[in-house]
């Protein structure tokens, strides 16, 4: 896991609550280990590159508020970037009150952010999922964003798509369903097939794992 995190985050109950998260995944920290400006964020990146012990992942809002401070970088997306100059291989995870996925998917994009999760219900576990996920160097976008044109309420699920998600719900690994589906005598049941399917499901849905797509297929009770 993570050893050394920064958060940039300038509401106070939040970043309390990100660090609990961390403490939670077993990630120590200190009051070194979060900010509430950018600036602020910025100048810890280059200390620790400068002392040889850079920061493993930077958790950041998007947005800051203007409290009069005088700031060179007072927006997320710019301390992004930058952070991403300085250190390329540094870990970034997005926390934010924006919801929707076009604004997650153009960051994945733009700027090669590992992980996006909006604040609200449930955000912690989300948090944790998202952490998990890009620790095993994957990319993670949360299943509470909003996507735009209704895409998912016109997906239709398959009897076959909801045996296999109901399997993977159960804790049953992935390689593990076609004998599951040979026990059953459902067809098709190779390794293949239930690769392909899952993946053609996550693809259309703009999920990034098996975790993402059994939460949302909980939230709106298809299994």
């Amino acid at each position: 896991m993570f050893k050394k995190v920064l958060i940039a985050e300038d509401h106070e109950m939040t970043n309390f609550s990100v660090q609990r998260t961390l403490t939670e995944l077993g990630i120590a920290n200190d009051t070194r280990n979060y900010v509430y400006y950018c600036d602020h964020a910025l100048m810890r990146i280059q200390k620790g590159l400068q002392e040889n012990a850079p920061y493993e992942l930077l958790i950041t809002d998007l947005s800051f508020i203007d409290d009069g401070t005088q700031q060179k970088i007072s927006k997320g997306s710019e301390l992004i970037k930058v952070a991403k100059q300085l250190q390329p291989d540094l870990k970034i995870l997005v926390f934010s009150m924006e919801h929707r996925a076009e604004i997650a998917n153009s960051l994945i994009k733009e700027l090669n952010i590992d992980a996006f999760v909006p604040k609200g219900r449930k955000d912690a576990q989300d948090l944790k999922l998202a952490i998990e996920t890009i620790y095993q160097d994957k990319k993670y976008l949360s299943s509470h964003l909003k996507r735009s044109g209704e895409e998912r309420k016109d997906y239709h699920f398959t009897d076959f798509d909801k045996i296999i998600l109901q399997l993977l719900s159960k804790g049953i690994l992935q390689k593990d369903i076609p004998f599951h589906l040979q026990q059953k005598n459902i067809k098709p049941s190779g390794l293949s097939s239930v690769e392909k399917r899952l993946n053609l499901i996550k693809e259309i849905l703009e999920f990034s794992n098996n975790e993402q797509l059994i939460a949302y297929c909980k939230d709106i009770k298809v299994i």
